[in-house]
């Protein structure tokens, strides 16, 4: 079996690319892994296990097609997770995340379809739907993006079921909630906070901090795209959520706990532009049809995860150098 998995040096795509090397997949045994990645500033080749004698690295671009065209034959699935998916660089720009998740999910199916790879599973978020203020999304609510990241992610998604319905391809679409673990690039809330305390510094936390997000281990969120790229049905949405909801405020008192640090560590910043107030997933779906339970406690894969970041400062320090050299240019 060979499996592409696209973005697979960034957070979420790396830790499903060890999953697949390390057997830890059972439909996947001896599966052979092409990683292809563009490598901006969230792609990391030290995510990977590069070497690994069932892995083969490509540095490419999805908009490319020439490249998928050589690349897919005599592979039997894609798992797609590149994407641009940092909500406040999408507010300066947004271009950049119309042309990857958007323009790039199309070509990626056109090769696909044009290569004979007949499963795909297409990675997507919760933020396409907005913002609810009590109760659950399911996978037919409205579709009503606020910010043009989670607007590029619900034009990829229509995209994706587009192709379902016209050409008739297998592929399935996921929709998570925020993930955590190792490896996490330090702009996003928790590995921010955390390596910020760690080195004696701040934590800069929007408005009140009274948003709520839903939290899922990045480890649980790719068994689950593993069981839909295995059992999920073509054209058809599977959420994937945590069934853990804290405010932002909650979380970021319990990373000062964690980190040793106080609320005299925090600093209120103006908030994000369209900052949603609520994401919340119902798991309905995935539960009933392909037995999907998270494994691992939030409060457990917290620790976890900031003792992981306390003990690789290497590979956390000089991500955070060159993202300040880059705003700082």
């Amino acid at each position: 079996m060979r499996i592409l998995v696209t973005g697979g040096a960034g957070f979420i795509g790396s830790h499903y690319v060890r999953a697949l090397l390390e057997d830890r997949c059972p439909q996947a045994v001896g599966a052979r892994v092409t990683v292809v990645d563009k490598l901006t500033y969230s792609g990391n080749r030290a995510n990977l296990p590069i070497g690994a004698e069932r892995l083969e690295f490509v540095h490419g671009d999805i908009c490319d097609a020439g490249l998928l065209r050589e690349l897919l034959p005599g592979h039997d699935s894609i798992v797609h997770f590149a994407a641009e998916s940092h909500v406040d660089r999408s507010l300066t720009a947004a271009a950049d995340f119309i042309r990857t998740n958007v323009l790039g999910t199309q070509v990626l199916l056109d090769s696909a379809r044009e290569c004979g790879v007949e499963r795909i599973v297409h990675v997507s978020t919760d933020e396409v739907y907005g913002s609810i203020a009590s109760g659950s999304w399911t996978e037919t609510s409205t579709l009503a993006p606020n910010s043009p990241y989670a607007a590029s992610k619900a034009a990829s998604d229509l995209v994706v079921r587009s192709y379902w319905r016209t050409y008739g391809m297998d592929v399935s679409i996921t929709r998570c909630c925020n993930n955590y673990g190792p490896y996490q690039h330090p702009e996003k809330l928790i590995p921010l906070f955390v390596t910020n305390l760690l080195e004696g510094k701040p934590v800069p936390l929007y408005g009140d901090g009274h948003n709520v997000r839903e939290w899922l281990h990045v480890d649980d969120h790719c068994r689950a795209v593993e069981m839909v790229r295995t059992g999920g049905r073509a054209g058809e949405i599977y959420h994937v959520g945590g069934g853990v909801e804290r405010t932002n405020l909650a979380l970021t008192h319990r990373l000062l706990d964690l980190c040793g640090a106080d609320a005299s560590a925090i600093r209120r910043v103006v908030d994000r532009l369209g900052h949603d107030d609520r994401y919340s997933l119902d798991g309905t779906k995935i539960r009933e049809e392909l037995g999907f339970e998270p494994r691992v406690p939030f409060e457990q894969g917290l620790r976890e995860t900031v003792d992981w970041y306390r003990d690789h400062p290497g590979w956390w320090k000089d991500i955070k150098r060159a993202t300040a050299t880059e705003v700082n240019r």
